[in-house]
């Protein structure tokens, strides 16, 4: 009858478990949410760029084999990078500690003793009882039956908080990879412009010499040499500004890839060509990115995270119910083994906090507060992500405008500086005009020059902006998957 009532209250026990939902809200993306309207998923308003897919790997734009080296190597072994997958490495064992309340918890214990038990009374009528060697030993095995899904939304949240983890360490690529083509397209772009500061320096250096001629002639006086002379050391002063400019972003590039300031990529220190996409840029549409962004996932997962912890809570709400098995043996070291010294016991153990429920009802609270929280933080996340985009837009369309006017105004300045050349050349001109004519030409190169190096910066906050070069390589996804294997099976 024992056995057949312990049959009976198992089959009820486990038609319990499947009749049973966990308690709290299933997750589902909010409809009301920002990323649940058409509106954020329609193209952009700017038109510097079309609508086709941004690439995975967006630095291969540039078709740069030096920018690929470096960023790869950033990606390698940049420190921020190396603190994320740490961080997703303690995530996933938080989210296996979490899955182990399924599993039946087995414990033993035991071991020898020597002595004896009180004998007070014995030792009044002079009779010592003797000492000897003693034993206990014991085994329980314990099941904690999940009857209203607090396990379950335990490990729900876990799982939203490990892919939440893994969506922040796909951020720190985004950033690592931007920030590497950043220091590298500045470390061009100043080189650049030191290159035409340099030039300016050397025609301001001939009208110097001019000038000394010609006041020793007596065609020129000693107001017009100061004059030249205070523009050369203007111009001169121009050029340590740039130089450390330069040298910050090779320590930066050199810190990106793991190495040590000083031990920055001297072929960078030589480049004067500034990294530029030509063309328009493929951008995608506002589902795209809603998509891409790692940080919209990451809001997104934490959300669902804070959703399961609602059921979490409100399981507190209802009764425990442990199931165990315990057996043990204790006695003289003798009787090892005997009928006598054995025990058992087997049952399930409740454990169910009534009518107080005060503590448990604000937890409830907590959890819902802590999920309109992460909701509007998914919303703001959102809102983020599609301002970002659309202003780096805004500004790379700008500067494209005025990159233009620009070039069109260097253009005639060339023209400029040609025709007083040949005039000079002819006999028909002073020097000093066709100096002036080619001063006017370099710093119409040096606007050119800063004009290209904000738009090397534009276009790589842009796509920063879009939230690319988070994706591996192929060969680098099945890595990552035999190491998540790795991780599970440990």
């Amino acid at each position: 009858m024992t056995r057949f009532a312990f049959r009976m209250a198992s089959l009820a026990v486990a038609a319990g478990l499947a009749a049973c939902a966990a308690v709290g809200p299933d997750y589902k993306q909010p409809a009301d949410a920002l990323a649940s309207q058409p509106a954020a998923a329609k193209p952009f308003a700017e038109s510097p760029a079309n609508s086709a897919p941004l690439p995975p790997h967006w630095w291969r734009l540039y078709h740069d084999p030096l920018l690929d080296k470096l960023v790869t190597q950033a990606l390698a072994h940049n420190t921020d990078l190396r603190q994320a997958v740490a961080n997703l490495e303690r995530e996933r064992a938080i989210e296996s500690e979490v899955a182990g309340a399924q599993r039946p918890t087995l414990g033993v214990s035991g071991g020898p003793s020597f002595g004896h038990v009180s004998g007070l009374s014995l030792l009044q009528k002079g009779y010592e009882p003797p000492s000897r060697f003693n034993y206990s030993a014991g085994a329980s095995l314990s099941y904690q039956v999940d009857l209203f899904g607090q396990i379950r939304r335990s490990i729900e949240a876990a799982g939203a908080n490990t892919e939440a983890a893994a969506a922040a360490l796909d951020l720190v690529r985004v950033n690592v990879a931007a920030g590497t083509a950043r220091a590298y397209a500045e470390a061009c772009s100043t080189g650049l412009r030191l290159q035409i500061a340099e030039k300016s320096v050397a025609l301001q250096q001939d009208a110097v010499n001019v000038t000394d001629r010609l006041q020793r002639a007596g065609r020129a006086g000693t107001i017009d040499t100061s004059r030249a002379r205070a523009q050369l050391e203007q111009l001169n002063a121009a050029l340590p500004p740039l130089k450390a400019e330069r040298q910050g972003a090779l320590y930066r590039l050199a810190t990106l890839t793991g190495a040590l300031p000083q031990d920055f990529p001297r072929e960078v220190a030589d480049c004067t060509v500034p990294p530029r996409v030509a063309g328009t840029l493929p951008v995608g549409d506002g589902a795209a990115l809603l998509r891409r962004r790692p940080d919209i996932r990451q809001a997104e997962r934490s959300l669902a995270a804070s959703t399961a912890r609602i059921g979490v809570a409100t399981a507190d709400l209802y009764p425990k119910v442990t199931l165990g098995l315990s057996a043990s043996s204790a006695g003289p070291a003798a009787d090892f083994g005997r009928k006598e010294t054995m025990s058992w016991s087997m049952g399930p153990l409740i454990s169910w906090t009534i009518p107080n429920t005060g503590i448990a009802q604000a937890r409830i609270a907590e959890a819902e507060a802590t999920t309109r929280g992460a909701l509007a933080k998914f919303d703001g996340t959102v809102l983020t992500a599609l301002r970002e985009t659309e202003t780096a837009l805004g500004t790379y369309a700008r500067e494209l405008d005025r990159h233009a006017a620009l070039q069109a105004s260097r253009d005639e300045s060339a023209k400029v500086a040609a025709q007083a050349r040949q005039l000079y050349k002819n006999g028909r001109t002073a020097y000093l005009d066709a100096l002036d004519a080619e001063r006017s030409l370099a710093a119409s190169d040096a606007a050119l020059a800063a004009s290209e190096a904000q738009l090397a910066d534009d276009q790589v906050v842009l796509f920063m902006a879009l939230g690319g070069g988070w994706e591996p390589d192929e060969s680098s996804a099945v890595a990552l998957d035999s190491n998540t294997a790795a991780t599970t099976k440990q």
